[in-house]
């Protein structure tokens, strides 16, 4: 449990709207000091007039590892320590793998997995050090069964995922937490800013993926979950006692996740022995 959470120091990425600004404010609003990062300060300098005492608002571009360094360097100065760092930072990008450029795949990655990786990387030092501190990379419901026009993105997040899994077992020891967020559709701006589409449009796709980017634009302001609610959420999971690795949003994230986990365990009861039987001989007689 971390103790006496008023006290602790949070370093969030992403907070010019949606989750980030959310949490922000929430943890603001709870006597936290907060480390806020934008690559624009000018939408999140508010925050510092508002909490001028307990906000402190820095320039961050995450897929800038020196950006980074002197990020952590200063927050580190101002309030002596991170505790709590979000990985926040992101954005979705629409299209089939055969129509999405390499290059804009490769920006999505750039953000969402390596931006991440980034600053995992650059704060570990420090909490190390201090024997403390959680970590929290937010997710999405595309990690726990992705759809077609999101194969990017669904899989630059879970590789994110992929990467916290072993980010836990490596840091526990250290008395690092790890905590991966995993959203469904929350009623933020991420469908009108923070989401990119494919320049290709291959009418072949128009079913699948053409289908899907018509019905996410739709969803727009639509969205059933409250970036609020899910932020007093993420602040009750970091103050219990047991943390889950993984910390599910949303009815709809809740129910997707459930029928994913029951078609994988009958797909894996249908193809357990089969499965089973392609070890070698040797492992056969040994069990």
């Amino acid at each position: 449990m971390l103790e006496r959470m008023s006290d602790k120091v949070w370093f969030i990425t992403g907070t010019s709207s949606g989750f980030g600004r959310a949490l922000a404010e929430a943890a603001l609003g709870r006597g936290l000091r907060v480390v806020a990062t934008a690559r624009n300060t000018a939408t999140i300098a508010d925050l510092g007039v508002h909490w001028p005492q307990t906000a402190h608002i820095l320039e961050l571009d995450v897929t800038q590892p020196d950006q980074i360094e002197r990020a952590v360097h200063e927050a580190v100065k101002v309030f002596g320590r991170i505790d709590v760092v979000i990985n926040n930072a992101g954005y979705g990008l629409i299209g089939a793998v055969e129509e999405c450029s390499e290059a804009a795949i490769r920006r999505n990655f750039e953000v969402n997995f390596f931006g991440a990786l980034n600053v995992i990387r650059g704060v570990l030092p420090h909490l190390r050090s201090r024997k403390s501190g959680f970590i929290v990379n937010v997710s999405a419901a595309a990690a726990i069964s992705n759809y077609p026009g999101f194969g990017i993105y669904g899989a630059s997040k879970c590789a994110l995922e992929g990467l916290s899994e072993a980010l836990m077992a490596e840091v526990r020891a250290f008395g690092v937490r790890v905590m991966i967020v995993e959203p469904g559709p929350f009623r933020t701006d991420f469908i009108s800013r923070s989401l990119e589409l494919a320049p290709v449009k291959a009418i072949e796709y128009e079913a699948s993926v053409g289908k899907f980017g018509k019905f996410i634009q739709g969803l727009d302001g639509k969205q059933p979950g409250d970036p609020h609610g899910a932020a007093r959420v993420i602040i009750d999971a970091l103050e219990s006692e047991k943390p889950p690795l993984r910390l599910v949003l949303g009815r709809y994230a809740v129910d997707k996740s459930r029928r994913t986990l029951a078609q994988r365990e009958a797909e894996l009861k249908a193809w357990e022995e089969p499965g089973a039987g392609a070890d070698v001989a040797q492992a056969k007689e040994l069990r």
